[in-house]
């Protein structure tokens, strides 16, 4: 059994990958480029990717593949349609990252709304030190107990973050982008009402095309100009030249972002011309990436493998 790891640096380098040892030979690239990709799995049984694009053009020569094993949720790098021709079962790994991803959703509405980068530059400026008062607090701040929470995704990250906001005595409501949400526990709301209601608004929702530009002028225009806005799902659910307008022309008061439209952040980005870090934070796509997180991610993916060989499901994708 040969098994090709193509992205090997997606799980970082200090997350060991030894284990895919015992089940067969195993050929590490730590990362591909599409150009090698066909050549690199030509002999592959089982291919473990992230991003590397896996359809007819690059897998047609891959005679012997059997799987393919995403280092991922997401596995709209693969052709599904042309797997399901070949027979070639794909495997993805599903909530691995829920904690971490709850957990920088906080930290990035923690960030923005109690002003911390300024309080820390307040002290290593040598301000404070200059300052005959025990204590500083020239830009307000506030609690988020009494807050209203919004949540657009109530999966499993969303349903963590509600839990946690809640735990912070947030009122949660949440706005189901596709309609069919069975969630029950917490106030189910209209888009409008979202938005006009919330205080921050976090994004947990696949991307689709419901869900494209989902936050674009429109409804940037219906938030408070209090709110801060978080994403941590995809960049394209929100319009980022809108975006861009809302944060100058104080529309809301911020945003913390850990995804973008393109990544790594293109040039022309407008949001790169916002250096204030009061009003906007950008993280590079780490909200999942905590060392439990991917080292969760191998083993699932490890053991996705072992189940498809004895014939079971875990994790998989259904061809």
């Amino acid at each position: 059994m040969k098994i090709v790891i193509l992205e090997r640096a997606s799980v970082g380098l200090d997350v060991s990958v030894d284990m895919f040892q015992e089940i067969g030979e195993v050929e590490i690239y730590n990362n591909t480029l599409y150009k090698d990709i066909a050549k690199r799995v030509e002999n592959a049984d089982i291919i473990i990717a992230n991003k590397s694009k896996l359809n007819e053009e690059t897998l047609k020569n891959a005679l012997n593949v059997k799987l393919i094993c995403e280092f991922a949720t997401g596995f709209d790098n693969v052709d599904i349609e042309y797997c399901k021709k070949r027979k070639i079962g794909v495997c993805n790994v599903r909530d691995y990252s829920t904690d971490m991803v709850a957990q920088h959703t906080f930290a990035l509405a923690f960030y923005l709304s109690e002003k911390l980068e300024h309080y820390d530059m307040y002290v290593k400026s040598g301000r404070y030190g200059s300052q005959d008062r025990f204590s500083n607090f020239d830009i307000p701040f506030y609690e988020f107990a009494g807050k209203t929470w919004g949540i657009v995704g109530m999966g499993n990250i969303g349903r963590k973050v509600a839990s946690i906001a809640k735990a912070f005595g947030c009122r949660v409501i949440f706005y189901s982008v596709t309609g069919n949400s069975t969630v029950t526990e917490y106030e189910r709301v209209d888009f409008d009402t979202l938005l006009k209601e919330s205080d921050y608004l976090s994004l947990h929702c696949p991307l689709s095309d419901l869900s494209r530009s989902l936050i674009n002028e429109e409804a940037l225009s219906k938030m408070k100009n209090t709110a801060y806005l978080i994403n941590v799902a995809r960049g394209p659910v929100v319009d980022e030249n809108a975006l861009y307008d809302a944060l100058v022309s104080g529309t809301i008061a911020g945003a913390g972002l850990d995804v973008l439209s393109k990544e790594p952040i293109a040039k022309d980005n407008p949001l790169s011309k916002i250096q204030d870090s009061s009003r906007l934070i950008i993280t590079p796509h780490l909200a999942w990436a905590s060392v439990e997180a991917r080292e969760r991610c191998v083993k699932m993916t490890y053991d996705n493998i072992k189940a498809f060989m004895n014939g079971e499901k875990l994790s998989r994708v259904d061809l």
